[in-house]
């Protein structure tokens, strides 16, 4: 079964990055018109598979 609409559960946590590679970050993120969080994430996810 598919359900497109359906969210994961998340779990909030808390990263400490240095200032300059959030903002290195950041910067991707505007570049490809994505949110940063959603940027780290897709990041994430691509290493762990």
């Amino acid at each position: 079964a598919n359900f497109p609409n359906l969210k994961l559960s998340t779990t909030s946590i808390s990263l400490r990055l240095p200032t300059g590679l959030l903002d290195q970050i950041k910067i991707a993120a505007n570049k490809r018109d994505v949110p940063y969080q959603s940027l780290i994430k897709m990041w994430l996810a691509e290493k762990v598979r």
